[in-house]
């Protein structure tokens, strides 16, 4: 195996060292445990039932000490046999399709206003004029709450996002208040379907399966609360802005795209396959067993570079970004028992988004140098400078 180190903030999981490191050999050994870089690989340890969900450790691995670092504890991250999967049932019933489907068209109106006013003119920071108000006033919609409420709810989002980066512990104070904020939110959530004030959000749902559960407690509540904000926002907005860079390296595809807006569920997998905001999804050893060639040791964790197996030759002769290839199933949203609670969300929403962008505008292109979060653990774009044309009369 050869070495890769996650920890640097400049190491990229899309870099020519982790093809290399493919090349020799399934894993490569990190300074957080194993990278496993192979498409059958990953999948195969995603299903294990020797190892256990990693990111539960990741307080511990980087210090973390205050309530964002209890929270991530407690939260359905970190449980696994029958308290992961009764935490599961809590969210997961709720969040079906037929109930994301019945917000499709508030998704549609988020994003048909959003592109009005970038239309405006002919240029933007896409990700504050277009990604982050849209993630947040989605969020709103799934909670019950006013549109108009995103801001606050979509920047204590994006701060608890701060801690999941490789430089978490330097900004520790801004995710910690951030998780108290959005923690009392949750609490006044529940207040309010309770009250009857809420009876048909995502929270009315998760507390009428909560009431009728006794063995569900009110933290457990409001950590689902708090960290399906965090995951619905953080995961979409980071998405987008990975999508639209995508699109723009490529016009091609963006022009395939508005050609035939059928393409928009393809074109939404093909951008988690080709830049995922979450690079790598953990595990841990719960014994130690022999896998492919190698002894993995009690509490060894694997990182799964799910960017790494999306473009493994074994499984994807052309590793080019294209809408129109067929792929295997990527592993964006992790696998197994820990596979992502609010996918269906995530895919709904940024296909709704990506729809109306490509109504809405003829070509795409940098206005300038876009700025990045560090390209491992979870990603996104800090600055996206871009500018465009709008679509003529023509367009679908």
């Amino acid at each position: 195996m050869q070495y890769l180190d996650l920890a640097d903030p400049a190491f990229s999981t899309r870099s020519q060292a982790v093809r290399d490191a493919r090349a020799a050999h399934w894993g490569a050994r990190t300074p957080y445990g194993l990278a496993v870089l192979r498409y059958r690989e990953v999948g195969q340890l995603l299903r294990d039932r020797r190892l256990r969900q990693g990111s539960h450790a990741w307080p511990v691995t980087h210090g973390l000490t205050g309530p964002f670092a209890q929270f991530w504890r407690r939260s359905v991250i970190a449980h696994e046999g029958a308290s992961h999967r009764r935490l599961r049932a809590l969210a997961v019933p709720v969040l079906n399709e037929a109930f994301i489907e019945r917000m499709r068209p508030a998704f549609d109106g988020i994003a048909a206003d959003l592109c009005a006013g970038m239309a405006e003119r002919d240029a933007c920071e896409f990700q504050s004029a277009f990604a982050i108000p849209f993630a947040g006033q989605a969020i709103c919609t799934l909670l019950g709450l006013p549109r108009e409420d995103w801001a606050q709810i979509s920047h204590d989002a994006s701060d608890l996002g701060l801690a999941m980066g490789v430089e978490c512990k330097r900004h520790e104070p801004v995710f910690d208040a951030a998780c108290e904020r959005l923690t009392a939110l949750a609490r006044d959530l529940v207040a309010r379907a309770r009250s009857g004030e809420d009876r048909d959000s995502y929270v009315a749902g998760l507390v009428a399966r909560a009431d009728s559960d006794p063995e569900t407690d009110e933290t457990a509540l409001l950590d689902m609360i708090v960290i399906s904000i965090f995951g619905g926002v953080d995961t979409t907005r980071s998405q987008l802005g990975l999508g639209v860079s995508l699109f723009i390296d490529h016009p091609a595809q963006w022009a395939a795209l508005r050609a035939d807006l059928s393409r928009v569920p393809d074109a939404v997998e093909e951008i988690i396959r080709a830049r995922p905001t979450t690079t790598w999804v953990t595990r841990e050893a719960v014994e130690e067993f022999d896998f492919g060639g190698e002894t993995i040791a009690r509490g060894t964790v694997l990182h799964m570079l799910v960017h790494a197996s999306a473009r493994d030759p074994a499984v994807c002769d052309d590793p080019a970004f294209d809408i129109t290839a067929r792929r295997r199933r990527h592993f964006g949203f992790g696998g197994g028992a820990h596979h992502c609670i609010g996918h269906v969300m995530a895919r709904t929403d940024i296909a709704c988004a990506l729809t109306a962008l490509a109504r809405r505008f003829e070509t795409l292109a940098y206005d300038g140098t876009p700025q990045w979060q560090p390209d491992s653990g979870n990603t996104s774009a800090e600055t996206l400078p871009i500018r465009y044309t709008l679509s003529g009369p023509e367009t679908p």
